[in-house]
């Protein structure tokens, strides 16, 4: 188009109708719209009950007694669902059976406000022909009690009407000749499951058969006037409605002025659960029928020991009903539900602490995770969830106690030389490789003023191994690190406890982490943006130092080695071979496989006994108790 040309209004003559093809819709509609076949089942209950409402807006003073029954027929391959609601005439059945995407029951809604209304797209009834081959509608209208209509279509796309006698009251049958891939739902048993399920908030009673008990026949907490204890009312319906666990413990949600009408229930799930592990289990209800069976989304990402049902009026589903649309309602049930798990474990941990110890036991990994998400969450939670540590699961306040004021972390993972030394310190120390364990322990640290020692850290290393009194002559150094370490190894004289313990082979973390990412299938295992963060991280370690030998200038042995170096002693070289020895014993033992030969080292210190022992006269005394022993008779 010119630059200044103007766009003129199309003739009216000029404007098309868009052809339809009818088949193409109601095969697509019918039979894609919908995930499951057992969504027809929901939605013609689903009309059902907005039959039944219909019928009471219409006619307020008239008897009706509202039931919903469901039958199957596993010869024939049926299933009738029978309502006694308003019924249809026959311009009904043009109007509204049978045209897609009209429904009169948004209509009325709109109309009247009825918010007990359910259905909104006019599409539900096709959900039938997505598991029958025919489908038949016999009804008889409370406006025209005298006549009765049966509608009969093959696939949707054509139908007929014809005249039948009444039925004995106004309502309406819809029978499904099920095709032979969904024979299955011909089934009593199946169909009191599914039901049981899907109608369970319902307030007109559903029946399946010849049953006199329906299977929504459950007491529902949060709308009914419950006598006695309602904690264990909410805990019937948690364990009526759960489908995989256990409730510990259940708690309620309100409608929060504003924001959300949402009212329903949570509970925590007697599920054991590991970090990242997601076990939310959140089912949503619109006006009383099941809309969504997986809406975790809802619940908060670190909430993955929580199960529950809400029900609410202002939340949007999409065309099939199967989901919600993410608009501002469904957001703000989010937080709302946010809260109310937090509120709840509160309430719990107050009021019944045999509920909350084992909420602690089976979540303690999801909690640390959770707590550092939301600040009302970890100040409940700092004193009491579980850490794991070298001596088994303890508080944060009890790692503090048993370490003297200070809370010890680990980076490494599977022990190492840190649980080594600490065992023989017998201080406990946090796994610091396991979920959200070091950061809650970094957070716990700040919220108590108290010290965290990350063992494999330069500043972690630097408060285990304290600089020695006097630096050693270089010459010494030298001898030393010729002796006892290897490749890769830098040797660091200092001073630690306990005494008795000679050296320890200290594993470069951030070399570790380097020699990881720059292997070359580091690219098919992390993603590439957290692989290049990691990089450039490391970037500044140049990675040849792998580990550093820490040589404990306080041990009496050590001592002994260095005196016995300073006199020219022959044996001095054998004795450090003996220490190179127990290195790599003590390095294979607290790490798994060892940087040194394990099977050299052992017939090392066969060797180094041997060679100390060879030169014993007969009749010398009893070996000396210690090193000190040994300096006092030399």
């Amino acid at each position: 188009m010119s630059e200044g040309a103007t766009t003129e209004p199309t003739p009216a003559e000029n404007l098309r109708t868009t052809e339809v093809d009818l088949g193409g819709l109601v095969n697509v509609l019918a039979t894609h719209l919908y995930s499951t076949p057992l969504v027809a089942l929901r939605e013609l209950v689903q009309n059902a009950h907005d039959s039944h409402t219909r019928r009471l807006l219409e006619d307020p003073d008239g008897e009706h007694r509202p039931l919903i029954r469901v039958r199957a027929d596993a010869a024939r391959r049926t299933v009738a669902i029978e309502d006694t609601g308003a019924g249809l005439t026959e311009p009904e059945i043009h109007a509204y059976l049978a045209t897609v995407g009209t429904g009169y029951t948004r209509m009325l809604r709109e109309l009247t406000g009825n918010q007990e209304l359910i259905g909104a797209f006019g599409l539900g009834f096709l959900s039938a022909f997505s598991v029958a081959d025919e489908v038949t509608v016999t009804t008889t209208s409370h406006r025209e009690p005298q006549l009765g209509h049966r509608y009969r279509s093959r696939g949707g796309e054509h139908y007929q009407v014809e005249p039948v006698p009444a039925r004995p009251q106004p309502g309406t049958v819809v029978e499904l000749a099920l095709k032979a891939e969904h024979a299955h739902l011909a089934d009593e048993h199946a169909l009191r499951e599914v039901l049981g399920r899907y109608c369970v908030l319902l307030p007109i009673p559903v029946f399946v058969g010849e049953d006199e008990q329906p299977v929504n026949a459950v007491q529902v907490p949060w709308r009914q006037q419950v006598a006695g204890d309602r904690h264990a009312a909410r805990m019937r319906f948690a364990t009526a409605f759960g489908r995989r666990f256990e409730p510990l413990t259940a708690f309620p949600v309100g409608p929060s002025e504003g924001a959300t009408d949402a009212v329903g229930l949570l509970w925590v799930q007697d599920g054991g659960t590991y970090g990242s592990s997601d076990n939310r289990d959140l089912a949503v209800y619109l006006r009383g029928m099941l809309l969504a069976e997986d809406a975790r989304d809802l619940l908060p990402s670190w909430a993955g020991f929580i199960g529950g049902v809400i029900e609410s009026n202002r939340l949007t589903p999409t065309a099939s009903r199967e989901n919600l649309q993410r608009d501002d309602h469904y957001r703000a049930l989010q937080q709302v539900l946010a809260d109310a798990v937090v509120d709840g474990l509160y309430e719990t941990a107050r009021l019944r602490p045999a509920a909350w110890r084992r909420i602690l036991t089976r979540h303690g990994q999801d909690l640390l995770g959770a707590a550092l998400c939301d600040e009302r969450l970890f100040t409940l939670l700092a004193d009491d969830v579980p850490v794991p540590t070298s001596q088994g699961d303890l508080t944060a306040g009890g790692l503090r106690a048993a370490g003297g004021g200070a809370v010890h972390v680990a980076l490494g993972s599977g022990g190492g030389f840190e649980e080594m030394l600490y065992r023989a310190m017998r201080v406990p120390i946090a796994r610091g490789d396991r979920y959200a364990v070091l950061p809650f322990l970094r957070r716990y640290a700040q919220l108590r003023g108290c010290r965290l020692v990350e063992l494999g850290s330069e500043q972690g290393n630097r408060e285990l191994f304290r600089d020695p009194e006097r630096p050693l002559p270089p010459e010494e150094s030298a001898w030393l690190a010729g002796a006892l370490a290897d490749p890769g190894e830098q040797l660091v004289p200092a001073r630690f406890d306990p005494p008795g313990l000679p050296l320890v082979l200290v594993p470069d973390r951030e070399a570790e982490l380097k020699a990881r990412i720059e292997d070359d299938q580091a690219e098919t295992r992390i993603p590439s943006a957290a692989l290049r963060l990691a990089r450039a991280f490391t970037a500044r370690t140049d990675g040849e130092v792998r580990a550093r030998l820490y040589l404990n200038l306080a041990c009496p042995a050590v001592q002994d080695l260095l005196a016995a170096y300073r006199a020219g002693h022959t044996g001095s070289a054998t004795a450090a071979g003996l220490l190179r020895s127990l290195k790599v014993i003590m390095a294979a033992a607290s790490t798994g496989p060892a940087e040194g030969d394990l099977g050299a080292a052992l017939a090392g210190v066969g060797t180094a006994v041997s060679a100390l022992t060879a030169a014993v006269p007969a009749g010398l005394p009893d070996v000396p108790d210690s090193p000190g022993d040994l300096r006092e008779q030399a």
